[in-house]
């Protein structure tokens, strides 16, 4: 009988250590880390500085194994015009098959003609330019079949992303149609991506001031077809939910950085950032000079790291509101 024991503990053991290592590599692909890149407003690089704009994009696709995904906050173009929606698309084809991308529609990106900033809310070249085929990774988009608005899935080892890419001034019926997608995903965490939610002071973008979505001609539209502005989407959708982790945003000059951790209804902090590198930002050099975020997600060690980098200059920024770290981060 003991040594029918002994045999017996023995296939015990390989059969326990056989299903540790399996644990094991779950737990590895479910808690694995991976890192994105938000491209900040491109719109003096597309109209002055394209040269930037194509290397940012060749960067991108050189190092299509280190990223999981880009995301672009906006203002794609300056004056919303073919010449330089032709720009947009070239870089956009440089990464196109190789890092999967998503972008949300700014202010300079919609209006009745070119240099007409969102007085009114028509984005026809951009649907002209792009197609939601152009999206490997998309999941949804609102209207149907346009590229205003915008739900991406990504999977890094078991965890499940949605990017969900909003236009300037969310409608309330895209606010809508955004729940609805929300609500569709409990299991998913989100990023919201809008082109403009976070003020250069660290606080929503509310109140009074002209670069509120209300103060362009698509302030007067009413019922559904109303904007939102940063404060009202916080207040309509983002709090709501407590899957939302993170709001990346630009638009705003000044400074052109903000970072803002607010807590939703449910207790769970959401990681705002604004980050703008365009002409007209204070010390901003050639549009900008390439500079974009790099975010790394480790949801073993519970941090989010953000850091500011340009491939045109191969330099880092390394001042604080451009390099830091969220810690104690909870993730789905």
């Amino acid at each position: 009988m003991k040594a029918c024991s002994i045999y017996f503990n023995k296939d015990w053991s390989f059969t326990f250590l056989l299903f540790v290592l399996m644990l094991s590599g779950f737990v590895s692909a479910q808690e694995e880390s991976f890192e994105f890149v938000v491209l900040p407003d491109t719109q003096t690089y597309i109209e002055e500085y394209p040269e930037i704009y194509l290397h940012q994009m060749q960067w991108l696709a050189n190092n299509k194994d280190r990223f999981s995904f880009a995301v672009h906050v906006g203002d794609i173009t300056q004056n919303n015009n073919g010449r330089e929606w032709d720009i947009a698309k070239k870089g956009f084809n440089i990464i196109q098959e190789k890092v999967p991308y998503s972008f949300a529609l700014g202010n300079h990106d919609m209006g009745s003609a070119s240099g007409k900033f969102a007085d009114t809310r028509n984005t026809s070249l951009a649907n002209a330019y792009f197609s939601v085929k152009n999206f490997s990774s998309l999941i949804a988009s609102f209207p149907e079949g346009k590229v205003d608005n915008l739900l991406s899935e990504f999977k890094i080892g078991d965890q499940k992303w949605m990017i969900l890419s909003l236009e300037f001034g969310p409608r309330n019926k895209t606010i809508s149609w955004a729940d609805e997608m929300i609500e569709k995903y409990p299991g998913h965490n989100f990023i919201v991506v809008t082109h403009a939610h976070v003020f250069e002071d660290n606080t929503l973008h509310d109140g009074e001031d002209w670069w509120l979505p209300e103060g362009y001609g698509i302030g007067e539209d009413t019922g559904e077809e109303a904007p939102n502005n940063g404060g009202q989407v916080w207040e309509k959708l983002i709090k709501k939910y407590d899957n939302i982790s993170m709001v990346f945003s630009g638009h705003i000059l000044k400074s052109g950085v903000g970072t803002l951790i607010s807590e939703g209804e449910n207790g769970n902090k959401v990681y705002q950032m604004l980050a703008n590198y365009q002409k007209g930002v204070k010390g901003s050099e050639n549009g900008g000079n390439g500079f974009l975020r790099i975010i790394k997600v480790d949801p073993e060690n519970k941090k989010i790291e953000v850091k500011t980098y340009s491939p045109w200059l191969n330099e880092f920024e390394n001042e604080p509101e451009h390099n830091f770290t969220f810690e104690n981060i909870e993730l789905k």
